[in-house]
């Protein structure tokens, strides 16, 4: 079912190409095999070349290699039929003038639309692809970005009014049992013991072992407790009618730029996409009416005639703005 949706989807937008396609003589470098016509459906011959190519925008392998097995050679079939039938009811929908009707050919300039911007996009991420100069300065100027944490979290659940929990502890309890922790903690008694007793029962949960967090991954107010507290220390950084908890710090350290280049590499080139788009819109004269977009509507003039409820910029601006 993935395949045949994703054929009809390429399809409808490529088999104008195929069809265009049998006007032109073949390539004189081009081998004889890849010429042979492997289908024909109605007036359209397809070769092995263009078969292949069309496929391979929708599964890298070509349906498998058809040497390799059975299942192989059963998917390769599957794909070429449903080639067939969505060539054929393509031609069809063309002989029945259905690509002239308001609503296909609304949606095949969409499609279009959609597959030039596409291929603009790619342009313009190879264009900005960033330079190792510029992940390592990235990186320096959001060294704290890059900080990760190992804690380890302990669930206190509650019981009584406002709870759904149907195991637990009463408030009060709950509410000591977290306050001796945080206290043996200040004074630097042993918290393990008191934590694990909770790991071993139906009151609570304790991490087994430290869990590694990055920022951003936590809950925002734990997340923000969990950077700034001290190691080897214990902290609450909840209390609801259904749960304390609380995070002991194990450590603290920083991921290494070798670690996280990839994902350095990415926050560049989005930075720069952003602003190359941002400059190809100043050019290109974008405008958006705010009122109508923020929910608002068209208002009405003296005459009666309705107008954008707020107008786009004069020509003297446009300029200015492109200068």
């Amino acid at each position: 079912m993935r395949i045949r949706v994703l054929l009809h989807a390429l399809l409808i937008t490529s088999v104008c190409a195929i069809a265009s396609a049998q006007d032109r003589p073949a390539e004189k470098s081009e081998s004889a095999s890849s010429n042979r016509i492997v289908m024909k459906v109605g007036g359209i011959q397809v070769s092995e070349k263009q078969f292949e190519s069309m496929i391979n925008d929708i599964e890298p392998k070509g349906g498998g290699d058809p040497d390799s097995g059975p299942e192989s050679v059963k998917d390769r079939e599957r794909l070429g039929s449903d080639y067939a039938t969505v060539l054929m009811l393509s031609q069809l929908a063309v002989a029945n003038h259905l690509d002239s009707t308001p609503e296909i050919r609304q949606k095949l300039a969409v499609a279009r639309m959609q597959i030039l911007s596409d291929a603009e996009f790619t342009k313009l991420l190879a264009q900005t692809k960033p330079s190792s100069t510029e992940v390592a300065d990235y990186y320096q100027k959001h060294a704290s970005e890059f900080d990760r944490v190992q804690i380890r979290r302990l669930f206190i659940w509650k019981i009584g009014e406002g709870s759904k929990n149907t195991r637990g502890l009463p408030p009060a309890d709950a509410k000591a049992r977290a306050a001796a922790i945080l206290q043996a903690s200040a004074s630097g008694g042993d918290t393990e013991k008191l934590a694990k007793m909770f790991g071993e029962s139906d009151q609570g949960i304790f991490d087994a072992q430290p869990l590694p967090f990055v920022r951003g991954q936590l809950p925002a107010k734990m997340d923000k407790v969990a950077f700034t507290m001290k190691v080897g220390s214990w902290e609450e950084v909840e209390d609801t009618p259904d749960h304390i908890i609380l995070i002991y710090l194990n450590g603290r350290d920083r991921r290494l730029l070798p670690d996280v280049t990839s994902v350095v590499e990415k926050m560049v080139q989005g930075d720069k996409m952003d602003a190359k788009l941002d400059e190809l819109k100043k050019k290109s004269g974008v405008w958006l009416d705010k009122q109508y977009f923020s929910g608002g509507s068209a208002v009405e003039t003296d005459s009666g005639e309705q107008r954008p409820a707020s107008d786009p910029p004069s020509q003297s601006e446009h300029l200015a703005n492109k200068k």
